[in-house]
């Protein structure tokens, strides 16, 4: 079940969503240090993640899949956002820089095709980085927040998606180690569960968070082997006319047989004629 836009926009505005949005954004935010001069790009319901980059990147776009809806953001600025279908992006090949996709990938009916989309208007050298809800963790299980909803994935599952859609993990990280609670005395404390969860419980985390890089040449996963011909000798049984061909063979060799007789005896009767002649 994928959520509407409102109750995701519903959610980041609620303290918890804050406190998430805090969380998960710091963590982005040690992996893409830099992206002066790149064009990024949000994908899914990314908003809320895409605010440091503004004025810092060359251009960011905000695209949302017509199955949940967008909103404009951001607030009293002009539209970042454009309303898509998630299989088919309006954007030339090699495109952006960098791809944030958030809200998106555990939703979605088409995978590969997804997957492929984003591929084909990455730059070369270009960075995605993917954020779903982790399977062993209390949000995945909680339907209070958007982490609760789709298909949740570990990293490691996460990284051979990856691999399967033709790109290369180069790393990957956790977020949201807190409870999924709305105790404002739990919130406060966040940051100390971030830094514990990290170090010792990190198959609890609320998310998963890959970074991968485009590879543009896939391997087929076998090596290829040089053929070789091998004689097999073969008997072939002498050819037999069908059952149903039966009579017509029988009547075709009768003819053939009449044919023959007459032919010997015209030879005979010129050689007697020759004969005759000679004497």
């Amino acid at each position: 079940m994928r959520q509407d836009v409102v109750d995701l926009h519903r959610f980041y505005a609620s303290t918890l969503g804050q406190a998430a949005r805090r969380l998960i954004r710091r963590r982005l935010r040690l992996m893409w240090s830099d992206v002066r001069g790149l064009r990024v790009l949000g994908f899914g319901y990314a908003t809320p993640y895409l605010r440091p980059f503004i004025g810092e990147a060359e251009r960011v776009m905000a695209f949302m899949p017509a199955q949940q809806g967008c909103v404009h953001w951001p607030a009293g600025e002009d539209n970042h956002v454009a309303l898509t279908e998630e299989t088919m992006l309006p954007l030339p090949d090699s495109s952006v820089d960098r791809i944030l996709v958030v809200h998106l990938v555990e939703h979605t009916d088409s995978m590969r095709r997804l997957m492929r989309e984003c591929w084909r208007v990455l730059t070369p050298n270009g960075r995605i980085i993917v954020v779903t809800p982790n399977r062993s963790s209390l949000w995945s299980w909680s339907e209070s927040t958007p982490f609760g909803f789709g298909h949740p994935h570990s990293v490691t599952q996460l990284q051979n998606l990856m691999r399967e859609n033709m790109f290369l993990p180069v790393q990957h990280s956790r977020a949201l180690f807190i409870p999924p609670t709305r105790r404002r005395f739990l919130l406060r404390w966040s940051q100390a569960f971030e830094n514990i969860g990290s170090r010792l419980f990190k198959a609890f985390a609320g998310v998963s968070i890959v970074e991968a890089g485009k590879q543009l040449y896939a391997s087929t996963g076998t090596p290829a082997r040089k053929r070789r011909l091998v004689h097999i000798p073969v008997t072939v049984p002498p050819l037999r006319p069908a059952d149903g061909n039966r009579q017509h063979f029988d009547d075709t060799a009768s003819q053939c047989d009449d044919l023959h007789h007459l032919q010997d005896a015209a030879d005979n009767a010129q050689t007697r004629k020759s004969c005759q002649t000679g004497k």
